[in-house]
């Protein structure tokens, strides 16, 4: 979901992580108990044991895949990547086909949503913008905002609420399903590259140089929240266990254990850039980036 410049030379990857090839990972999601994971050169892994063992899948296509999502309990689901391409399937990942790609192959989606089986929102660099309200039979282009800033990640909240992140303060949300977008007022006017909602109101937005900022009132109003170092901050997840972890560059590992009020460092062995963070239906905690896959320790 973020660009190739991200990736920061790190060291040995943990020891699970040889269990799956070392390649460049940059997105996970669960389909039927599967973890399908995605990364350069059109690679996509699958996991139907919790991430004990991984088969890969052919996608067909040798550009870097970003994102992926599946609409909620169903097997279908979309990959999206460089060169401006989709990816679709219908069996939980196990075959992929391509369903759409753009003219301009310098283009590239950063992020995919599947908000059901015939609502799906990609976006990218740019101001990239697409979406299907017919599971991809037709694909419309649209424009967010005025600039073409990059899109960098789209999530969802409890109540259905989606949040945009992208660069030079770019916050956006919408509470009609992605109908209409709103500017949030930004706390800071670089990049950010994702806003995890901890509830119905309650934002964590993250991004360049350790920049962490927290909502209550879904995004009316934010606080700074300090980390001992500033660092870039790619991915965040609530843990299963209730811990919220931010991970990035290189040895960039942040965990909170109120709500993310507050952050401490969290000193673990994986010293390569994360991509994303992931649990599984089990409660593991995974990490997904520049060393492949590697389970990470309980927070």
């Amino acid at each position: 979901m973020l660009v190739t410049m991200l990736w920061l030379t790190g060291l040995v990857p943990s020891a699970f992580a040889q269990r799956a090839p070392r390649i460049l990972l940059l997105d996970a999601a669960l389909a039927d108990g599967h973890i399908v994971a995605v990364g350069e050169s059109g690679s996509i892994l699958r996991s139907a044991d919790s991430g004990q063992s991984w088969i890969t899948a052919s996608s067909g296509a040798r550009a870097t895949l970003t994102g992926i999502s599946f609409a909620p309990e169903s097997g279908l689901g979309w990959a999206v990547g460089h060169d401006a391409l989709i990816l679709h399937t219908t069996d939980a990942g196990v075959s992929w086909a391509k369903q759409w790609q753009g003219e301009d192959l310098e283009s590239s989606f950063l992020d995919v949503l599947a908000i059901t089986n015939e609502h799906v929102i990609a976006v990218g660099a740019y101001g990239l913008y697409q979406f299907t309200q017919d599971g991809g039979r037709t694909w419309t282009q649209r424009a967010v905002l005025d600039e073409d800033m990059h899109l960098n990640r789209i999530s969802r909240g409890p109540t259905g609420t989606l949040y945009l992140a992208g660069e030079r303060g770019t916050l956006l949300r919408s509470r009609d399903q992605g109908e209409t977008w709103v500017r949030i007022d930004s706390p800071y006017d670089g990049s950010f590259y994702g806003i995890l909602p901890l509830g119905p109101e309650t934002l964590l937005a993250y991004g360049l140089r350790g920049r962490v900022f927290r909502s209550t009132d879904d995004g009316e109003t934010w606080i700074g929240v300090p980390l001992p170092q500033p660092m870039l901050l790619a991915t965040a997840v609530k843990s299963s266990s209730g811990p919220i972890v931010l991970a990035g560059q290189a040895r960039a590992h942040f965990v909170s254990r109120d709500d993310g009020a507050t952050f401490s460092a969290w000193d673990i062995e994986l010293t390569t850039a994360v991509a994303e963070l992931f649990t599984s239906p089990d409660g593991t905690l995974f990490a997904f980036g520049e060393a492949g896959v590697s389970r990470l320790p309980a927070p």
